[in-house]
């Protein structure tokens, strides 16, 4: 539990994963300082102010990332800073403009700001395993990924990976920033994440499941490693209240093939004929080993997978959203 009630910021509050931070962090007796584009968008807030202990202990403030200085107000005064906030899309027309300015730019003006601001003791940052899977030399099947494995923003580009490239590239600058000017910087990388949502609108990973239910997917024909949005959310949460913690944390899970998402899919729509996507779920060989000692060493217990599932479809279906 957090002490006589901390002062910590989240940016980005409202998306997928912010919003859990912000309701662990109310649990945990912390004040919470949230920084959201539009604090009057209702749509994008009253998930917010409904959580358990926002009345007393939540207050929102108007920041953006492009906009330097923007998040001075909301960072005054407070011990720790959590920087979710970046943008999460694979269709863009200007990924320069779309990705990797606000990323790289927007993670610089959050940090530059924790410089001026005395009480922050430490920032812990939401990157990617995208920033992670994509080296120099390709992954293959002995290929233990962890912690020091690092996307090369050459490889992603090349690829066209324009989300990689600004992940990675947010990343790298954030090392070199913190190294700079003596930042208690933890990252945490997180692969594919779900589990139940907080706010009433679908976000990019969790719509790959909408999508799978209502047909629409193709994107998911291959086997993913998936890991729950509160493991990610409490593992963030560690990273501070550890004062051991340091350098990257890769929170992911086991391999699940398309078959074991249908196969619980099935469970809760029964009405629902699938496609057979036989021939998308051969078995594809496990492209890499992966070490998530790391993070539990955090005390992070991760949920099953079948769980993470079961509540990510639960919750598409209380919100209407399937």
């Amino acid at each position: 539990m957090a002490d006589g009630g901390k002062v910590v910021c989240v940016t980005g509050a409202s998306g997928y994963i912010a919003s859990w931070i912000v309701k662990l962090l109310l649990q945990r007796g912390y004040t919470v300082r949230a920084t959201v584009r539009d604090p009057l968008d209702a749509k994008k807030t009253e998930h917010l102010l409904a959580l358990e202990g926002a009345k007393e202990r939540l207050k929102l403030f108007k920041a953006d990332l492009m906009d330097e200085g923007s998040f001075e107000q909301a960072i005054q005064g407070c011990e720790a800073v959590f920087h979710t906030a970046s943008p999460v899309t694979f269709t863009v027309t200007d990924y320069q403009v779309e990705l990797i300015d606000p990323a790289v730019k927007g993670t610089l003006n959050v940090l530059g700001t924790c410089t001026k601001v005395s009480s922050v003791k430490r920032v812990v940052m939401t990157s990617s395993m995208a920033a992670v899977l994509f080296p120099v030399t390709p992954l293959g099947p002995d290929y233990l990924v962890d912690e020091s494995c690092f996307s090369d923003p050459n490889v992603c580009s090349d690829k066209k990976l324009w989300y990689v490239v600004s992940k990675t590239l947010a990343e790298d600058e954030a090392w070199r920033f913190a190294k700079e000017n003596g930042i208690d910087l933890v990252v945490i990388n997180p692969g594919l994440v779900l589990g139940p949502l907080l706010q009433p609108s679908l976000n990019f990973s969790v719509s790959l499941i909408a999508d799978l239910i209502k047909d629409k997917n193709d994107t998911v024909n291959k086997n993913s490693r998936l890991v729950d949005v509160r493991d990610v959310a409490l593992a963030h949460i560690k990273a501070y209240e550890t004062p051991s913690a340091n350098g990257r944390y890769i929170i992911e899970g086991p391999i699940v093939t398309i078959n074991d998402i249908e196969k619980i899919v099935h469970e809760f729509f029964p009405e629902l004929n699938l496609v057979d996507k036989n021939e998308a779920s051969e078995i594809i060989p496990v492209i890499y080993k992966l070490s998530v000692e790391k993070a539990k060493s955090l005390g992070i217990e991760f949920t099953p997978t079948e769980a993470t599932l079961r509540d990510t479809i639960l919750s598409l279906k209380e919100k209407c959203l399937v």
